[in-house]
């Protein structure tokens, strides 16, 4: 970087500079040393974005990406009671909806018929569920859209799938390989760490079951993203030690397409408003989602090299500034987004590419469509190569909202045990 840049970094914290040169010499960074960047504030912070900035620009340049694509949650019903999740129901509630498959089709038909490239489908566990359930989800789904990419099931979904089958985890990958599954979300990771886990979600599979599940994914083909869950009461360390171990997976199975940092939203989630979690955060401040997505460019970029903002939990405004804090994707359209719009999340479910492109060419970036791998599909130079899609004129009522959908009785959860 140049040397007016070099001038105040000899004016930082010393602890805060050396990590950074060594960052900027394309060296990774200890987990101490990412620790000290988590906390720091002020000039130091500064210095923390800047060189984010610069090792995004080195690794992915100035193209910012994004994916058309449509989420389809098609339960709530779920057997855990975790205690940052307002999603989900138990099966005796009314508000316990099950999508069946006929309806989960029609809405992978109708991205398809809108431009997506992704349908991306997880849910609750239901109890009592059909091991091959998902199985059959995607075998349904790929003869009707068979050039749709399937991002689907967590590895807790793999688990409970595996267990309800009777099969081992490795088992149950190849099941969902064979038919037809392209990737798998990196979510049910919150942190990486046993013990916080047994506080805010005691039941949840295991850390070393997620890692497992993540390892034998990669082994078999199967690339997955990476995540993290913050603002609650977890710690710098724990920070800094969750993307340390996601570093080393990687370095071993090269199989994570991205990283996405994912701030807790903590209007309706149980753990904060019945108070049931001490010293738990109303969600991260804004200065910890800068630092997040900062500390992740600096920690990953030699290994993972995208970083994804998360506009349903950030807005559009925020993650535009973290364009600029070593982020490179602005994730994806969703069309139909329940999970942190049940938490409380107030930025809307639907974000169309022309919006997508408008504010990664605001932040002086060039926006590009990409598919679920990060493969280029069309980079838009400039605004005259823009043309508007069937998704950017399509009103979005048409496709019904979350607090609608736990409304409706044609698709009310029925208890097969009654």
């Amino acid at each position: 970087m140049s040397m007016a840049f070099d001038s105040i970094l000899k004016k930082a914290d010393p602890v805060i500079a050396a990590a950074l040169d060594r960052a900027l010499d394309g060296k990774d960074i200890s987990v101490q040393e990412a620790v000290e960047l988590f906390d720091c504030n002020g000039l130091e912070m500064n210095l923390l974005v800047l060189v984010a900035d610069e090792l995004r620009r080195r690794a992915v340049g100035d193209i910012v990406t994004y994916v058309v694509n449509r989420n389809i949650n098609f339960t709530n019903v779920c057997i855990k009671q975790c205690g940052f999740c307002a999603f989900s129901r138990d099966f005796r509630e009314e508000e316990g909806y099950f999508l069946p498959t006929e309806e989960i089709v029609r809405r992978a038909r109708e991205a398809a018929s809108l431009g997506a490239t992704e349908v991306c489908i997880q849910a609750g566990l239901p109890p009592n569920m059909d091991g091959h359930l998902y199985v059959d989800l995607l075998q349904a789904v790929k003869k009707e859209t068979p050039d749709m990419h399937v991002h689907a099931f967590s590895p807790e979904e793999v688990l409970y799938g595996a267990v309800r089958s009777e099969v081992s985890t490795y088992e149950y990958l190849k099941m969902l390989k064979e038919a037809g599954i392209g990737s798998l979300p990196g979510t049910a990771a919150e942190i990486l760490d046993q013990s916080l886990r047994n506080v805010i979600s005691p039941g949840r599979i295991k850390v070393d079951e997620w890692v497992s599940i993540i390892k034998h994914a990669h082994s078999l083909g199967i690339p997955t993203t990476s995540t993290i869950m913050y603002g609650h009461i977890e710690t710098s360390r724990h920070k800094a030690e969750h993307i340390a171990l996601l570093r080393e997976i990687q370095k071993e199975t090269h199989g994570f397409t991205e990283f996405v940092p994912l701030s807790f939203v903590h209007t309706e989630a149980p753990m904060y408003s019945h108070h049931t979690v001490k010293n738990i955060r109303p969600g991260a401040d804004g200065n910890e989602v800068l630092k997040m997505h900062a500390v992740a460019r600096v920690m990953l970029n030699n290994h993972i090299p995208n970083v994804q903002v998360s506009w349903v939990k950030e807005g559009a405004r925020m993650s535009q500034i973290l364009l600029a804090a070593g982020a490179n994707d602005f994730g994806g359209t969703l069309i139909n987004e329940s999970i942190s719009t049940a938490a409380g999340a107030q930025h809307g479910q639907l974000m169309r590419p022309k919006e997508i492109r408008h504010l990664i060419r605001s932040a002086g970036r060039i926006p590009a469509q990409r598919s679920t791998t990060y493969k280029l599909l069309k980079v838009f130079a400039d605004e005259d190569s823009e043309a508007e899609s069937a998704l950017d004129g399509a009103d979005a009522s048409q496709f019904g909202s979350y607090h609608q959908l736990i409304k409706l009785d044609k698709f009310r959860y029925q208890d097969s045990r009654k």
